[in-house]
């Protein structure tokens, strides 16, 4: 049993951690500003810290814009490694997103200066990054735009979260590994294939719009950007080896997410 703090333990990845670590026996405390925390300012980190020996970072933001998202990660991540120093905590992992040093996306960006910000930092890290999980599909038709679904045609490799969650939980019970394999589904699939697709499990009838990826994101997703490869020089150094893939297909986790309409 390890004393484990999770970061973003209220997000959908972060429930799934907690409830993973409490199933494997570890003492485990959720950093989030509903239990007194705020990873922006370092409000209550010290306090949550004391005695934790391993911390899980899985926080998030929704934007698509550079600015906000780089402030937030660059904030969170040097209050939260500053803290977890003070504490005496031995091991940090990150969840991160796959092709964040290939696709310009603004949120990605973001992603960069977090990965970039612990790997600078005194404590040993390990960074784990994940394709889009089954999960995101759900996110264009939970926020409609005037009653309309929108979403993009866009290659992927989307993973059930639940085996994100996992992994990062093996990760975090082991010694520090630096930039691990990129992990990714077993299929490739597109994401507006994914969306009404879902749509269609859930009974929900609206118009959906699926617009392309133009300039120069898109010619970098559409070169395979966001699909997990063996990295040889990125942001991190490379040589992390080639990725790795969970086993729950989109049409498992459908079936299993809305049973009553299945795949």
């Amino acid at each position: 049993m390890v004393s484990l703090a999770v970061a973003g333990g209220t997000g959908l990845v972060g429930r799934m951690v907690v409830a993973e670590a409490g199933r494997r026996g570890h003492d485990v405390r959720v950093l989030a500003r509903s239990t007194g925390v705020d990873l922006t300012t370092g409000e209550g980190l010290d306090e949550a810290l004391a005695g934790v020996e391993r911390v899980v970072d899985v926080t998030n933001l929704t934007t698509l814009r550079a600015k906000p998202a780089v402030a937030f990660f660059e904030a969170a991540t040097t209050h939260l490694v500053g803290a977890a120093e003070r504490a005496g905590v031995g091991h940090v992992v990150a969840l991160s997103v796959v092709g964040c040093d290939r696709v310009d996306l603004g949120y990605y960006v973001g992603k960069r200066a977090q990965e970039a910000a612990l790997a600078a930092g005194p404590l040993p890290w390990t960074v784990l990054r994940s394709t889009q999980f089954h999960e995101f599909a759900n996110l264009a038709i939970d926020h409609p735009v005037a009653g309309t679904v929108v979403t993009q045609q866009m290659r992927c490799r989307p993973i059930a979260a639940a085996e994100v969650a996992a992994r990062l939980l093996d990760v975090a019970e082991g010694a520090a590994a630096g930039r691990l394999p990129d992990l990714g589904g077993p299929e490739e699939q597109r994401m507006d294939h994914l969306v009404r697709r879902v749509m269609e499990a859930r009974g929900i009838k609206r118009r959906v719009v699926a617009i392309p990826m133009l300039g120069r994101m898109g010619k970098q997703v559409a070169a395979g950007g966001l699909l997990p490869t063996d990295p040889s020089g990125d942001l991190l150094g490379g040589g992390a080896g080639a990725p790795s893939y969970g086993t729950e297909t989109f049409d498992a986790w459908l079936t299993r997410t809305y049973p009553r309409t299945g795949a």
